[in-house]
């Protein structure tokens, strides 16, 4: 199920007009690489940009054979996905700065294609860190990756798979399934789909660019995540999903003993090295962040979102 190049054009350019009347958007992709099989569509995107592809070049691919997702984890990608890479424009790079900023790249990425689809009335919500997820299964998810020079992010790369009409486990979906059982569906293929990640990408870019302070979208990242109030354990100590930070870790609050208050100090940073852990040093009733792949959250009951 190889794109076809025409269709798929036609419908960058209706997405485009659709959306630019909704969200502010980076400039169009400047070319488009679309291949029936790669190993990775990330690593492609980055030897092209080795050889001097300009910014928002996309790679996409019918099929991938290593596909990555966080972590190292494989991301199984069978005939009927999307799976799309970009290459992420020096302007956005310039805004993210530091290297320790990356992951509000993939959380504005994240909330741009949550706000296009549902757009597009496909309810997306967020399962933290990277997760789309449509009716409480994992509908795609979002690999960013970077180079760093002098501390600062000098490149960026981002790789976005959404299920569309490829066979996936219980706890996926397709889009193409649940679209079956829309009356009006608004995205009706596969090249419509790929435009409408390419312009929300390009929202996510214009995100970043336009907002000096990611606290003023965190909220609205925020009231997507499924995981928000959900209550949790830690090394045996019980506690409750209050946010994330803008650095990108999960905030959770310690639940108190026996429903007593407490103060809530600047709250402390669980290392990565210490998954399931917590330090002595911290009380009931305090707040830790636990950096991503130091917890897995599971499916739960998404919110009520109008």
């Amino acid at each position: 199920m190889t794109l076809n190049r025409e269709r798929l054009q036609a419908a960058i350019e209706e997405v485009s007009s659709f959306l630019g009347t909704h969200y502010n958007q980076q400039q169009t992709t400047s070319l488009v690489h679309i291949f029936d099989s790669l190993t990775s569509t990330n690593q492609t995107a980055w030897e092209l940009l080795a050889d001097g592809a300009p910014p928002r070049t996309a790679v996409i691919a019918a099929r991938q054979t290593g596909g990555r997702g966080q972590w190292g984890r494989q991301w199984v990608s069978e005939i009927g996905g999307l799976y799309l890479s970009l290459i992420i424009t020096p302007q956005t790079l310039v805004k993210l700065g530091a290297a320790t900023n990356s992951p509000q790249l993939t959380m504005s990425i994240a909330l741009a294609l949550a706000m296009c689809l549902r757009t597009y009335q496909v309810p997306v919500l967020l399962k933290w860190p990277n997760d789309l997820l449509l009716e409480n299964r994992k509908l795609g998810g979002i690999l960013t990756e970077t180079r760093v020079h002098q501390s600062q992010i000098s490149k960026a790369v981002v790789g976005v798979g959404i299920n569309w009409a490829n066979p996936v486990p219980p706890t996926g979906i397709n889009l193409q399934t649940f679209l079956a059982s829309q009356i009006n569906p608004q995205i009706t293929s596969l090249e419509m789909l790929a435009a409408v990640v390419l312009a929300a990408i390009g929202s996510g870019e214009a995100l970043i660019q336009r907002e000096n302070d990611m606290a003023t979208w965190l909220p609205s990242y925020q009231n997507l995540l499924t995981s928000m109030g959900t209550a949790v354990t830690i090394g045996g100590r019980q506690g409750v999903v209050v946010g994330v930070t803008t650095t990108g870790e999960l905030k959770v609050r310690l639940s108190p003993p026996n429903g007593s208050t407490a103060e809530y100090p600047t709250p402390k940073i669980v290392p990565e090295a210490l998954p399931g852990k917590i330090p002595p040093d911290v009380m009931p009733g305090e707040e830790i962040c636990l950096a991503p792949g130091t917890i897995t959250l599971g499916y739960q009951q998404p919110p009520n979102i109008f």
